[in-house]
């Protein structure tokens, strides 16, 4: 006679099993979470250069648009950026998060400024950095009006660093 083992039917065996457990599955779920912030957070951060970026090729758009207007206006730059459209400029570009770019012109200069996010973009190193009243008497995007307008791209407190030229 010969003897033959029981298969019983155990948890643990393999062919009984159809399916996940709950443990399984919650560790699964957590490392597509932990992966996933992960790269949020650098899209993030590559989302602030990309923007920076366009602002900084924006304002040498309209550095080349002013400097069209003004040899072609007498030399005097206009009061207001839109003054460019379309002659010198097809559109006049506005800040990726919306609104329009720091304007201020007087008769022979001009003063155009953004805010960048990021503080260690390199375009910083080669701005203009004027001072309070250095561009006009009533400079608005570093004078006194800009000091109380805490929506102004280059303001205190916005969390921006300025990006400013002028010619």
């Amino acid at each position: 006679m010969h003897l033959t083992r029981s298969r019983l039917p155990f948890p643990w065996r393999r062919e009984n099993r159809r399916g996940f457990t709950l443990i399984e599955l919650l560790v699964v779920i957590a490392i597509i979470g932990i992966l996933a912030s992960i790269v949020l957070a650098s899209l993030n951060s590559a989302r602030r250069k990309s923007r920076d970026a366009r602002r900084v090729a924006d304002i040498k758009q309209l550095q080349l648009a002013l400097e069209l207007y003004f040899d072609a206006n007498n030399s005097a730059y206009p009061a207001a950026l839109s003054a460019l459209a379309p002659t010198y400029i097809p559109t006049v570009p506005n800040d990726p998060l919306g609104g329009a770019y720091n304007y201020v012109a007087c008769t022979t200069l001009y003063h155009i400024a953004a805010g960048i996010e990021e503080q260690t973009n390199p375009a910083l190193q080669s701005d203009r950095d004027a001072g309070v009243n250095t561009i006009c008497s009533t400079d608005a995007i570093n004078g006194t009006l800009d000091a109380n307008n805490s929506t102004a791209a280059c303001a205190s407190g916005s969390g921006r660093s300025c990006y400013d030229v002028s010619p």
